[in-house]
């Protein structure tokens, strides 16, 4: 339920242009492997650039033909049977019956890996708004379970920005991310170590609130390369001593991180419990709210008339409600059940939902999970489905190359072995997954 501020650094011996000097070593590497394959330059999806990076250009994505199989489009609904989708260096360039695919499949011919998909179900990639993503194993985790692309909910010492890098050169381990950095939150703890120029902050008594100290957190974050900023207005759930219902920033306060966010050309996600909290973080501007559990029918009206979304993140809840601390289980069972109907009411009121995990530290969550909870939540399978491939590319930046596999989109999808608008469990378990057109590592 949010990263730990108190997260323990890396090893002194990691400096700050450590983290992407490894990345372009890897990335180097990379390159000189896709030379030797004959590949390219890569269309990126609109990722941002980092600062620091090198001259080289990574690999162009994978050509494949996914034969076989029912396609499901879920801004349609459009379900084709026997369906092709045809990929050339990562992006789709068609997708339907094999009439519409056959010129196509002609043009790629033996350049083009076959995937065989009989009996299966085809869908886009699936995107998870909201997952903290800080080491190899967890990113390659989220992307082999379906995640093709996530925006981050921020790490401590902005290893979502490093990941981001990698992912341009290994999308068969790393999803494309959306990097948030650092979390604009009032005590920093051990993440004023992420770069020395927040140094001067540990000399504020009260922590970051002065709209001073609030912009000059968004102004490292977007020195740094980030491509969106996470506050927050409550206090975490995951911490047995913190009431998430307290409120740790006002409407103003908020104001201040969202205007300097907006300078910077970034969106903006608020970690959000309380009725009243939740109100002034929509208010403030913040583009999406994230868990809000007790959010209230005034604010879903605002929500609605201002376009801002809602990521609940009901799996993390579910997660929480295991727990075996008495306390946060206790809390878990409690939001859970809150949480969807407040999912339910809210797209009921035109609300757009989009799914999130809020996975981390070793336990990443299928977002297929949250697709499930969506579902007893209320929506409707296709709407369920939604809510991880358009809805959550539209909030994240990527609508125009993710949640669909039409021509022009990214070659990222997912195989189940089922069908997903008659049992969504199916999508927590896929068969095979594509990135960028090329078969994910197992």
């Amino acid at each position: 339920m949010c990263i730990d501020p108190n997260t323990p650094p890396p090893s002194p011996r990691v400096t700050r242009r450590g983290i992407m000097a490894g990345a372009a070593a890897l990335a180097g590497a990379t390159a000189l492997a896709g030379a030797a394959t004959g590949t390219a330059a890569a269309h990126d999806g609109g990722d941002r650039g980092a600062p620091g990076r090198g001259s080289s250009r990574p690999p162009r994505g994978g050509t494949m033909i996914i034969d076989g199989g029912t396609l499901l489009d879920p801004r349609t609904g459009r379900v084709t049977e026997d369906a092709v989708v045809v990929i050339e260096d990562g992006t789709v360039r068609s997708a339907g019956t094999r009439k519409e695919t056959r010129a196509d499949v002609a043009a790629v011919g033996k350049a083009a890996k076959v995937v065989r998909s009989d009996g299966r179900w085809v869908l886009p990639g699936l995107v998870d708004a909201h997952i903290h993503l800080s080491n190899l194993t967890d990113a390659h985790r989220a992307v082999r379970l379906g995640a093709t692309s996530v925006r981050s909910g921020t790490t401590a010492f902005y290893q979502d920005i490093a990941l981001r890098e990698l992912a341009r050169w290994t999308p068969q381990r790393v999803p494309r991310i959306r990097a948030a950095g650092i979390f604009v939150t009032p005590r920093l703890g051990d993440t004023i170590l992420a770069d020395p120029d927040l140094a001067p902050l540990s000399l504020l008594k009260d922590g970051v609130r002065t709209p001073e100290a609030l912009r000059r957190v968004v102004e490292v974050n977007l020195s740094r390369g980030v491509d969106v900023i996470k506050t927050r207005v409550n206090e975490r759930a995951g911490s047995p001593t913190e009431n998430p219902l307290t409120q740790v920033y006002d409407r103003e306060q908020l104001s201040a991180t969202v205007a300097a966010a907006r300078r910077g050309g970034a969106t903006v996600l608020c970690h959000s419990y309380s009725e009243k909290g939740i109100h002034d973080a929509v208010t403030a501007g913040v583009d999406s709210i994230e868990h809000g559990v007790y959010l209230g029918e005034r604010t879903m009206v605002e929500m609605r008339r201002r376009g801002t979304y809602f990521t609940p993140t009901l799996a993390a809840m579910a997660s929480l409600a295991a727990d075996p601390d008495p306390i946060l289980a206790e809390r878990g069972r409690t939001f859970l059940p809150i949480a969807q109907r407040a999912v339910r009411r809210a797209h009921e009121a035109g609300v757009r939902i989009a799914a999130g995990t809020d996975s981390s530290s070793g336990a990443v969550d299928p977002i297929g999970k949250e697709i499930e909870l969506m579902r007893a939540a209320g929506l409707s399978a296709l709407d369920a489905i939604r809510t991880a491939t358009t809805n959550a590319a539209r909030l994240i930046g990527l609508e125009g190359t993710a949640g669909r596999l039409a021509r022009g989109y990214r070659g990222d999808a997912v195989l189940v072995d089922g069908d997903p608008l008659r049992d969504v469990s199916v999508l927590s378990s896929p068969s095979a997954v594509v990135g960028y057109g090329f078969t994910v590592d197992a």
